[in-house]
Formats: structure tokens, sequence, C-alpha cells
């Protein structure tokens, strides 16, 4: 373990999960919080009612983009991990850490941003906190969104779930946020446009729940990309992930501009995807209805699961069109900082 934090610890990757597992986990963790999955699961009020509860921070920068703010990415990424719980989401809170100086005109132009995704969302923001901070100390604005869902009756999802035979979807083309950023924050030029896929994607989940009632788990790929993702899942079930490269969708301008970055585009953030795992009768009703959603229509079967090794644990592995594959590892270090 380092002696001092770095921007690798918050990347999604291999040094992420280390500072997870060594630090907070070993200070504080009990068995929900060790499950992993990206919303706790907690008992209701009322007899057999379940919560779904998350919280994330938000640093981004540049504070606006094509596709998307920092206020829009504050929304749609909490309804998401209470989302692939497979609850329905409800009720945030929002809390500010603003820099003095900062333009109450941008303020006000992330605040509308975030009002109009929570109502496309069906969620209410109920509660906040605002603290401000000496200039120079907080790079304009930092956002915190906390929230709160309703898991319906026979939906248990996670991903210790996965097993061999299952399907492997993703909803739609991979890296796209992840780009964006970069090519904003670089002031790259790419022959197509290219804008964040900033979503609030709980209206596609409960679809897919609707047409596969069995589905195992889902996962959104934010930092690590679906690389981390995948790895996630694999050591969480034990098992292998086998996934197609000509399978995955991913956008020609984006694939060109992580050839010329040097960037996989499997390791590059996403903020409006979801990595689904259904059982594979169900997988092709699960498709039809991403496909039916809005922001489902480049989704896609890229692979299956299967058995691990007992003799050298869960691994990821992608195959190319000539049948050979390579093992694709959890994104190391920092690839791309400030990304959500």
């Amino acid at each position: 373990m380092e002696d001092k934090v770095l921007l690798g610890h918050g990347s999604g990757g291999t040094m992420m999960k280390r500072i997870i597992d060594e630090v907070f986990f070993e200070a504080y963790a009990g068995d929900e919080l060790r499950r992993g999955d990206d919303a706790a699961v907690l008992p209701g009020l009322a007899e057999g009612e379940r919560l779904a509860f998350s919280t994330d921070s938000f640093v981004v920068s540049p504070h606006f983009f094509p596709g998307g703010d920092i206020g829009r990415l504050a929304i749609c990424g909490t309804v998401n991990d209470i989302a692939t719980s497979g609850a329905r989401p409800l009720y945030l809170s929002c809390g500010f850490i603003l820099e003095e100086g900062y333009p109450i005109e941008d303020l006000r132009r992330i605040c509308a941003s975030m009002a109009e995704a929570a109502r496309e969302a069906g969620v209410a923001l109920v509660t906040g906190d605002t603290k401000v901070v000496n200039r120079g100390h907080g790079d304009g604005v930092f956002i915190n969104t906390s929230g709160v869902g309703v898991i319906p009756a026979g939906v248990d999802l996670g991903g210790a779930k996965c097993q061999p035979g299952d399907a492997v979807l993703v909803s739609g083309t991979l890296g796209d946020h992840g780009i964006t950023i970069m090519s904003c924050r670089e002031s790259l030029s790419f022959t197509a446009d290219v804008k964040s896929d900033a979503a609030p994607l709980n209206h596609l989940i409960a679809d897919v729940l609707a047409a596969a009632p069995d589905v195992r788990c889902f996962r959104d790929p934010t930092r690590g990309g679906l690389a981390s993702t995948l790895n996630e899942l694999a050591d969480q079930s034990q098992v292998d992930f086998l996934v197609d490269e000509e399978s995955i969708p991913v956008r020609d301008a984006v694939r060109g501009a992580c050839d010329m970055l040097g960037y996989d585009p499997l390791q590059v953030a996403n903020e409006g995807k979801m990595v689904c795992v259904v059982p594979a009768a169900q997988a092709e009703a699960a498709l039809a209805a991403m496909h039916g959603s809005s922001y489902g229509a480049d989704a896609a079967i890229i692979g299956e699961i299967a058995e691990a090794r007992a003799d050298r644990g869960p691994k990821v592995y992608i195959r190319n069109a000539f049948g050979g594959r390579r093992i694709l590892d959890m994104l190391v270090g920092e690839q791309l900082p400030r990304i959500c």
C-alpha cells in the first residue's frame, strides 16, 4: 500500500480497490459494505420492504462539456447506482462545496441541469447542504448526491450472483464520456462529434427487469470502464467472463481517439451505460428491452460467463475475430483523473 494518496486511488482500477480494501474496509466495513455493489440493500419500515441507498461525489473538470455538466452527472450517477439494485429511485440529497468567487450564473446553470435530469428520472431532490471554501481551495464546485429507492418484492440482484452460462450485455457504446472530457480538457478535435453519454438509466433497467425477470445483476461501468467492471463482477462471483471484441460497441471516433491517445476504450469511463448479466435463455428479451429505450439503441450481447479454474482464480478474457484471446485486466494507475 502506498504511503500517500495518489490520483490513481480514484481511478476505479487496482489502486482504488487497494485503498478500499486496505483502508476503508479494514476500518469499518460490515457485511453490506463488503458486498461491493453500487447500492446498499437495507430493510425498510414495513415487513418485507427493502430500500436501496447510495452516495456519490462529483469533481469532474471541466464543469460543462458536450452532452452534460457536473450537475447532470450528479443526478444520473446516484440514480443509476440505486437502480442497479433493481430499486425504483425516489429521493436524493445534494451537497455543494463551493469555492469563493464561483460565478452565480454557472451555479444556476448547474442547478437547472440537475432539475431537468431529476424530472427525467422521476426523482425528487428533498434535502441538501452548502459549504463555501476559501478562494483557491475548491476548484469552483464539488457536488455530493445521495439517494434512496424501494426494491420491489422478488427482486434480488448483486454482483455475486453471476453463474456459468449466463450472457453479458452492455446497453450501448463505450468510452463516450471519457473521450469527451479528454477532448474538452486538452482542446482536441476529432473528425466526428463525441459527447458524454450521461443519462439516468432507471427506466431502462425497469424495462429489462420486466422482460427478463431473472437478471443476475446490473453494474454501471464508470471509472475504469468495462474492463474494471467485469473484473469486479468476476471477483464477486468467482467466475470467468469471456467477451468478444467484435461484439463490443465502440464509436469509430472514440476508437480513433483512443488509438491516438494510447487508451484502451474498454478502460475508459462511461456515465450512461449499463452492464447486465442475465441467464442465456433471457438474453434476447433483455436485449430487445434495451433496444426499446432511447438510451439502449446500440445495446449488444458481448459475451458469456464460464467456470473459473480453481488453480488460478477468476479472469476476464477478450476474444478477437481470429479466435485468439487475451486477459482483460483492470485499469492500473490513473488514466484520466477527475472524470466524474
